[in-house]
């Protein structure tokens, strides 16, 4: 698979590779209790977040089944990091990948998480001819759902009670598009304006 160019532009934001400059914001969401079933290391500090952070830096190119390419949100007007979305090659014979966000709650409900996730679809679908893509969430997440649903996914599958987390049962939805159903779908009016991935 080749490297896209990067940065990725959005009607509002710039995605890009992480910096260690980008510290102070990842640890203003990442490190949030209400964050942690979502991110790929726990955090409890900002050593902890340090740490995710090394990790996120080294995700930069889809290269072969198992690697992660991860974006960090970067407002235009004022640089702001304010959340991340990554895509995971899953599987190469059947064209798989995997996409995961985080959003600092402070900013969510605003648009910015379908503008990442539309430009990372675009991606996947564009430039890595990934076939089908699929997203998880918490099935208490109903603004998640919305966007899954806005962005023209199908629930594939409710895993009930699947896991503890905190002393909770877990609730996990899986939605899922395929390359062809987001070309049709990338139509539909009220998506943010992207630039398409040439």
């Amino acid at each position: 698979m080749s490297s896209p160019s990067l940065p990725l532009q959005t009607d509002r934001m710039m995605l890009r590779t992480f910096e260690r400059a980008d510290l102070a914001d990842l640890t203003a969401y990442h490190a949030l209790p209400s964050m942690q079933r979502y991110v790929f290391s726990r955090t409890r500090d900002e050593a902890d977040v340090a740490d995710a952070l090394n990790v996120l830096r080294g995700h930069v190119s889809l290269q072969r089944p198992g690697d992660t390419l991860t974006l960090a949100m970067v407002r235009k007007g004022d640089k702001k990091v304010i959340g991340h979305v990554s895509l995971n090659w899953q599987d190469a014979t059947s064209g798989q990948g995997e996409v995961r966000f985080c959003i600092n709650p402070s900013f969510s409900g605003q648009g910015y998480a379908a503008e990442a996730l539309s430009a990372m679809f675009d991606l996947a679908f564009e430039r890595f001819h990934i076939h089908r893509v699929f997203v998880r969430c918490d099935g208490r997440n109903h603004n998640s759902i919305k966007l899954m649903q806005k962005l023209g996914m199908r629930l594939e599958a409710h895993y009930r009670e699947h896991a503890l987390f905190q002393g909770e049962w877990d609730e996990e939805l899986h939605f899922a598009i395929l390359d062809r159903e987001w070309k049709r779908s990338s139509k539909v009016k009220d998506l943010p304006i992207r630039q398409r991935v040439a």
